[in-house]
Parts: structure tokens; C-alpha cells; sequence
């Protein structure tokens, strides 16, 4: 039996009709974690190891599951050691999407057939290291090769953009498009507020001493981020705000913070739910897409974090989150004036948020299945699903949502094989006449992201 052939994750010849008309559409990726400053250098990778496993943490979490030492995945091991360390338990990672991910990005952009083991490891080491050093496979070379056609980064309110410039001077068009993300703005309870405050007041020349001022800031990064081609904020909440707190109480709450006391919880909640408000408010104004990512309970193991950090793997999915009472109140004050699109970590909360996005009409949409619903089955029900109960035409479209380069084109191919699955079943069960299906796919995988985005 073949290994990511022509019939990956296609179970119907009508499938693979479909995924023939789409497969090689142009990609616009509204979200990911591009690091642009790399783009920007396009200097070639050192190795494989940097390319493929060095950031991201969806490959850490299952190289700990089965056994690995820290040392061979963020500690000093070299890079050789820790992808020879990767191939030993490569064989045991079946059936995760990582396996097929990684695999994907060798075969299609590295050259590589074989799969990934004890046995390979020292050959695909030298094999991919061979290739990378090549011109063509610099980062913006392969960026091209993948077939992205524009994307959008995450940034913070204080960046100036000058890689984005850079990688636009180099490219001859705007290939990255950064996105506003104020969350460090917005959470006054973490330990680095005070001095991110002080790094935003320093960017925009402001003394923040209210949240008036500290909304001046924001405002005068967002119009900064609007002259250089942004088109939607990104908002990473563990649970979502009305957005309608009064000023007077988030005014109170910025004073009490800026001079080191303690907030209460609902001191905490009426700042953000305020920042989170005039956010929205500000993306309005511009026409600009809300992206809200959805309830990730983070870093909830302590010697992760206290070791490395944020990002590095202890993030996990809550169901109990009551996500209706703060997502009702917001989307009726924006009701048909913003874009919203919903994002779901956790596969319970589906139900919920495919019906928010029908009741609420056209602006507010369903993203990408996300994190720990982006492989085959989590995609694959989100499509049966909304297409039951929503309307799949307006399909907020696939994000890569990674931090390394290769993905955009793996995650993206998965994402668009699950997509032509699902509609030849339909297809092939005469749900709809298979013309309006090939439609229906060239919207959802291209054309509709591409309009609702303004990209």
C-alpha cells in the first residue's frame, strides 16, 4: 500500500476529481507565526532540524510522549544528535498528524521518499542538508515553490514592521501581511505588563498614565499597522469579553496595576473586557477582520513553563468554558458592523460556536479547525458539522496558524484533501450536483478567505 500517494486522505474517485480543480490554488493564509525577520535574511537553513522540528512545539509534545529527553528537543544537544533522536521514535508517531506533516514537507520540498527512522535518519539528515544548502530552497524561494500568495504574521502593537517592508522590497508585492495582536496589552495581570507599557509608551512617544492614554497608544499602532497593509487583529483569550465595561472601572483597574497592587478578578476582567471592546472598535472603523482564538488553557505544566517558558507545550482544551454569555453580549453590540471569525480549540465547544455563527449572519464566521482540532478527523467533523448547520460558503477558510515555513504547504494540502473527501462523499451520495461541489471547494480553498479577508 502506497504511503501519501495520489489517494491521501481521498477515499472516492469524485474526491480526487475535486481535489485535482484545487490542489494547486494559489494559498492565502490569514494566520500564522511567520518569523518574517528569517524571511526577510533568506538565508538558507542550517539544517533540517531547524526547518522542521526547532520551533515547533506540536513536534516537542509527542517527542516527550514517547520518551524523549528535553536535551534532545530545546536543550544543547546539536542539531544532528536531536533529529537522529527524532528518527529513532519516528515510527512510533503513526497515526498523530505530525507524522504525516513532517513527512509531507521531505517529500514535497526536501525530495525525500523514505520514511523517517533509526534505520533513515543518518541519510535523510544528509540528504535535506544537501538540498537546503541549494539556492532554490531559501526561505522566499520556498515560499514560492509552496505557492503562497499572500499571508498574514503575528505581531505585536509595538512592531515597526520593518521586516515586512523589507521582505515587500525584496519580493516586488506584499507577500506578508503583518496582524495586530494586542494581548500584551490587554492582560494586566502578567508579570511583563508594567514593562510592555513602558516599551509601547517609548514606541509612540506617549507617558501612559490611563487607559485613555494606553488607548491613544494602541490607536496610533493599529492606524501604523493599517498604512502598512493589515487587515485584521488576532486576540488569543482562554475566554472571550462583552467588551462593554465601563471606562471608569478599566481606568481604575490601569491605575491600581501601573502602581504594582494586586487586581481582583473582576477588577482584571473589566480592563480587558474594555481594551477587548475598543479593539473591536478600532477594527470596525477599518473594516479590518476580529480574529478570536478560543480558549486555550495555557502552560498548565509547571516545570515546562518555569524552565521554558510560554509556547513551549503545556497548553491544553477545557470544556467547561461558558463561552455563550461573553461571546452573546459582544456580538449583538457588533452585530453587522464587524467581521468576526471563531476559532475552536476544543471539539465540544463546535456546537456552540457553529450556531453563534449562523444566528449571527453574514460577518461572523467559523475559522479553521484549530490546534487541537487541525488534523484529519478534528477537520473533518468541523466540516460535516457546519455544513449541517451553517452555511460552508461562508467558511472563514484554512490558516496554517504554524511557526515554521514548510507548513503552509503541508498543513494546507491536508486541509484541502479532508476538504475534497467530504464533498465527494456528497457527491457520491447525491447530496448535490457535483459542478456546484467543485464550486463549493474553489470558495472554501481560496476565493471566499481571499474576499472576506480583503487579501
Amino acid at each position: 500500500m502506497n504511503f501519501l500517494s495520489r489517494n491521501y486522505l481521498v477515499r472516492t474517485d469524485t474526491g480526487l476529481e475535486i481535489y485535482d480543480t484545487i490542489k494547486n490554488l494559489p494559498i492565502v493564509d490569514p494566520h500564522n507565526h511567520a518569523n518574517v525577520a528569517e524571511i526577510a535574511a533568506n538565508a538558507n537553513y542550517p539544517d533540517v532540524w531547524q526547518l522542521v522540528a526547532a520551533t515547533d512545539h506540536y513536534v516537542w509534545e509527542v517527542l516527550r510522549k514517547r520518551g524523549v529527553p528535553e536535551d534532545y528537543i530545546t536543550g544543547n544537544r546539536t542539531p544532528k544528535e536531536k533529529w537522529l533522536k527524532l528518527a529513532s521514535v519516528f515510527p512510533e508517531l503513526v497515526g498523530n498528524p505530525v507524522y504525516e506533516w513532517i513527512h509531507l514537507d521531505l517529500k514535497h520540498y526536501l525530495e525525500i521518499g523514505v520514511p523517517i527512522s533509526s534505520e533513515t535518519g543518518e541519510a535523510v539528515w544528509e540528504q535535506a542538508n544537501s538540498v537546503l544548502a541549494r539556492e532554490d530552497k531559501r526561505p522566499q524561494q520556498l515560499l514560492a515553490a509552496i505557492g503562497i500568495e499572500t499571508m498574514c504574521s503575528t505581531d505585536d502593537p509595538v512592531d515597526s514592521l520593518e521586516a515586512h517592508r523589507k521582505v515587500e522590497k525584496l519580493v516586488g508585492r506584499k507577500l506578508i501581511r503583518p496582524t495586530w495582536r494586542p494581548d500584551k496589552a490587554m492582560k494586566i495581570a502578567a508579570p511583563g505588563w508594567r514593562e510592555y507599557l513602558r516599551q509601547l509608551g517609548k514606541r509612540f512617544g506617549i507617558k501612559l498614565d490611563s487607559v485613555h492614554d494606553l488607548v491613544k497608544a494602541l490607536e496610533l499602532s493599529h492606524d501604523y499597522f493599517a498604512e502598512h497593509g493589515c487587515v485584521a487583529s488576532d486576540h488569543g483569550v482562554e475566554m472571550p469579553f462583552s467588551g462593554d465595561a465601563a471606562v471608569e472601572d478599566a481606568d481604575a483597574a490601569f491605575r491600581k496595576a501601573v502602581n504594582g497592587k494586586a487586581l481582583t478578578v473582576p477588577e482584571t476582567a473589566a480592563f480587558m473586557s474594555y481594551i477587548f471592546g475598543r479593539a473591536a472598535e478600532m477594527d470596525a472603523a477599518k473594516d479590518w477582520v476580529f480574529q478570536l482564538h478560543l480558549g486555550a488553557v495555557r502552560d498548565v505544566r509547571d516545570r515546562l513553563f518555569a524552565g521554558l517558558g510560554p509556547d513551549s507545550g503545556g497548553d491544553i482544551c477545557n470544556h467547561y468554558q461558558d463561552h455563550l454569555t461573553p461571546l452573546r453580549g459582544f456580538l449583538n453590540r457588533f452585530d453587522d458592523r464587524l467581521k468576526v471569525v471563531l476559532y475552536c480549540l476544543d471539539p465540544a465547544h463546535q456546537p456552540l460556536l457553529a450556531t453563534l455563527s449562523r444566528a449571527f449572519g453574514a460577518k461572523v464566521r467559523l475559522g479553521a479547525a484549530w490546534w487541537l482540532c487541525d488534523n484529519p478527523i478534528g477537520m473533518r467533523r468541523q466540516l460535516e458539522y457546519i455544513g449541517a448547520v451553517d452555511v460552508l460558503s461562508s467558511f472563514a477558510g484554512m490558516v496554517s496558524d504554524s511557526r515554521k515555513l514548510l507548513s503552509y504547504g503541508s498543513r494546507f494540502e491536508m486541509f484541502r484533501r479532508v476538504l475534497s473527501d467530504v464533498l465527494g462523499e456528497m457527491a457520491e451520495m447525491e447530496q448535490a450536483p457535483l459542478d456546484l461541489l467543485m464550486k463549493l471547494a474553489i470558495e472554501m480553498s481560496y476565493a471566499g478567505p481571499k474576499k472576506f479577508f480583503n487579501l
